[in-house]
């Protein structure tokens, strides 16, 4: 009976590590599934422009700011950020072959990573997350607040953002502008405007995730790049055409992953990762929750 106790005890904790670890999964790749919707291209510098807002945050907070009264702030300057990059640099080879808005985005990760070291510095440094870490038991299986609170934060954003999509005059003009921007455009639409706010989202998505990674890794101007691995692979999962696909996707791979690191060690969780980007690339391609994907079935 001990035994079976902590098997479950044990268990349960993996469960609610890859809930949360999921969570932050489902919102980078929510960001990813965003910008690839308008523009058919996925954004390699969604963790670096994470990370830049994330060490901006605690530029605030080192300044006497709390994290609640630099949230707002980072979450302004990220969207503005988003928006800029996609005028400045997105918007002139809109029309390029994908390869050249690849070829942009990777020398916008370089470039940030390069700025991140050359404005804070390499190495790893504290970030104070709003959630304590202190536990509560649940069923004799203790959850931290922060496990919690990250999960909670990314539920709202989500629901806040499907909200906005399916009830606002805005969002239903940027569906419109990523589903058919030749129709949007006679029917009034600023297509452009409508991708560069999708940019804007897509950044701020990525600045909360930054924010509520930290807490539990150390902050680093590389912090980002293994989390964009499996928001990569959790977006794939649940279809890029699908913002519900990413959120699940997510969910379904931290999971996943927190049991494959708990139970068979933390060094296969990088190789489990990319086994299961490439078992869904060749078994369904279109991913589990897209529309593509719903009507092969």
């Amino acid at each position: 009976m001990p035994v079976a106790v902590f098997t479950w005890t044990e268990f349960a904790q993996q469960l609610t590590s890859g809930v949360r670890d999921g969570a932050i999964y489902a919102g980078l790749a929510l960001a990813i599934v965003i910008i690839y919707r308008s523009t058919r291209v996925i954004n390699f510098a969604q963790g670096e422009m994470a990370t830049f807002t994330t060490f901006i945050a605690w530029s605030l907070m080192n300044q006497g700011l709390t994290f609640w009264a630099a949230f707002p702030i980072v979450l302004v300057i990220a969207f503005g950020g988003g928006v800029a990059i996609e005028r400045v640099l997105i918007r002139p080879v809109e029309n390029a072959p994908v390869i050249t808005i690849v070829i942009v985005t990777l020398g916008l990760a370089l470039l940030l990573n390069g700025l991140s070291n050359l404005i804070w510095g390499g190495g790893d440094r504290p970030f104070n997350g709003p959630f304590s870490t202190r536990t509560i038991d649940v069923g004799g299986v203790p959850i931290s607040h922060q496990d919690i609170g990250i999960v909670a934060v990314s539920l709202v954003l989500v629901v806040v953002l499907g909200l906005f999509f399916r009830y606002t005059k805005l969002g239903l003009a940027m569906r419109a502008a990523a589903v058919n921007p030749d129709s949007s455009r006679l029917a009034g639409v600023r297509v452009g405007w409508m991708l560069a706010l999708g940019w804007g989202l897509a950044a701020v998505l990525g600045a909360v995730a930054g924010m509520m990674v930290a807490p539990i890794l150390f902050l680093d101007p590389n912090m980002m790049q293994t989390i964009l691995l499996y928001a990569f692979a959790a977006a794939v999962l649940g279809g890029l055409d699908s913002p519900a696909g990413a959120v699940a996707g997510g969910l379904i791979l931290g999971v996943a992953l927190s049991y494959v690191g708990g139970y068979l060690g933390s060094d296969l969780v990088p190789l489990f990762g990319l086994a299961a980007l490439a078992l869904v690339l060749m078994v369904r391609p279109s991913g589990l929750f897209s529309p593509a994907a719903t009507r092969q079935v």
